[in-house]
């Protein structure tokens, strides 16, 4: 029997949020679209070559530094506990520039109870979360936090969980202003001197709605109620990396309806995933928009990986690609209740991607020579480098426990938002250990409102 909503996360997430439905219905400009989407395609690549070029000139250990230019930016750092708030400068794609809770101060979690979530006590995490000035949030021990309801985060807060064990679990996701998952009805505090009535949801296991700025790194997730990630109505500046995804059928819709108009300026940055087994479809399903998909390691899929309608844009660069054994499933690409005569024209365009066992992306549109001109001139890397720069997907160092760790014992886990050092969910294998560097991993939530 299938549980409720679950996210293990060992996670750098940095949420920038802001309400579209302030936005002019005659003006279809949302607050951070970049005016030159191309540019921060080419940005995204470049900063990949630099990456790799020192690690190769250096000549330094590959469980360091990857070449992956969001993980080379703050892990080799022996020191880097003593400035936490650095990791806020690692963001690339469409969600560069978000900030957290730097700047603000460090609030240490001391109380794992979540006993009244319209009352939350202080020192809890839900009573961290609700503030509303900008805070680093830690914990000053390994606990185990079993949320009674969603847990609904307010303006600029980072969730830190390196150096510590922390798995939150219970009736709770994460929840970003209208977002709710399968728990509910109920009365909730989301600000200190605000307390609300939340009703159920259909159990996202992250919901971005109307959102700007947003980053999700460092996560894995998998059977959740609904989709894994979804981001609907009018957000954008949006960047999903090192997520490791698995055992779900919807993973990740981009935009709320074909007829949502403002979803035209959604651009999100899909950057070195790892989409793993027992996957179905919707990696990502894509409405309007402009979708960057780079350096991903998509392991297989039963229906599709890419799909779309509305004409979005979608920027396939340096991914690698494996189709199912199915004979009729092997197309990367899905237009999605679509006629050929429409779609014909639509922006889909692949470059330096590698086609396993099969795999075909049917491109499409008159303007791909130039549409992608400044996206084209860096090369995309080789997908022969997927390994290494997908290594840390999801939960940090996975990959490197199974290779290098032997002693770590494997079992089932129960339910969500796991920290460091557990590592897997629900029916999944899972790893925990408590010696040497097998013990250290990062786990961090931020999340940026205003």
């Amino acid at each position: 029997m299938l549980l409720n909503t679950c996210i293990l996360l060992e996670c750098l997430f940095f949420l920038i949020f802001s309400s579209s439905a302030t936005i002019s219905a005659l003006n279809l400009t949302l607050p951070h679209q970049h005016p030159d989407p191309d540019a921060v395609a080419q940005d995204v690549q470049r900063r990949v070559n630099v990456s790799l070029s020192r690690r190769q000139a250096l000549a330094i250990n590959a469980q360091c530094q990857t070449g992956n230019p969001i993980d080379d930016c703050w892990h080799c750092d022996p020191n880097w506990a003593a400035n936490r708030q650095r990791l806020a400068d690692c963001s690339i794609g469409f969600a560069q520039g978000t900030l957290g809770g730097k700047g603000g101060q460090i609030y240490v979690i001391t109380d794992s109870s979540d006993k009244d979530p319209a009352n939350p006590t202080p020192g809890t995490l839900r009573h961290a979360v609700i503030q509303t000035e900008p805070l680093w949030i830690t914990f000053a021990s390994n606990m185990l936090i079993k949320l009674k309801h969603e847990l609904i985060i307010n303006s600029y807060k980072t969730i830190d969980g390196r150096g510590a064990n922390v798995e939150i679990t219970g009736n709770g996701c994460l929840t970003l202003q209208y977002v709710s998952h399968p728990s509910g009805n109920t009365m909730i505090a989301s600000s200190p001197t605000h307390v609300g009535y939340r009703g159920k949801s259909d159990g996202d296991g992250i919901s971005i709605f109307g959102s700007q700025k947003i980053w999700v790194d460092h996560c894995s997730l998998s059977y959740c109620t609904d989709g894994l990630i979804d981001a609907i109505m009018g957000s954008t500046g949006i960047t999903i990396s090192n997520n490791y995804f698995s055992h779900h059928n919807e993973v990740m819709l981009l935009g709320h309806n074909d007829k949502y108009a403002l979803d035209m300026g959604m651009q999100v940055t899909i950057a070195f995933n790892h989409f793993g087994v027992a996957l179905v479809q919707r990696m990502p399903r894509c409405r309007r928009g402009y979708i960057h998909v780079v350096n991903n390691d998509f392991t297989s899929w039963e229906m599709y990986a890419i799909g779309g309608s509305a004409n979005p844009t979608i920027n396939s660069q340096g991914n690698r690609y494996t189709a199912p054994p199915d004979d009729n499933a092997k197309e990367v690409t899905k237009r999605v209740e679509t006629d050929e005569s429409e779609w014909a024209g639509w922006n889909w365009r692949t470059e330096g991607d590698v086609m396993v066992n099969g795999a075909f992306f049917v491109p499409s549109g008159a303007g791909l020579s130039t549409q992608y001109a400044k996206a084209s001139s860096v090369e995309p890397k080789s997908a022969a480098l997927i390994d290494q720069l997908t290594m840390n997907a999801g939960v940090f160092a996975y990959s490197y426990l199974y290779t290098h760790c032997p002693q770590i014992k494997f079992f089932p886990c129960s339910f969500l938002f796991v920290f460091q050092p557990t590592l897997k969910f629900e029916n999944y294998p899972i790893a925990r250990s408590s010696v040497g560097r097998c013990s250290s991993l990062l786990c961090v939530l931020v999340s940026i409102f205003f």
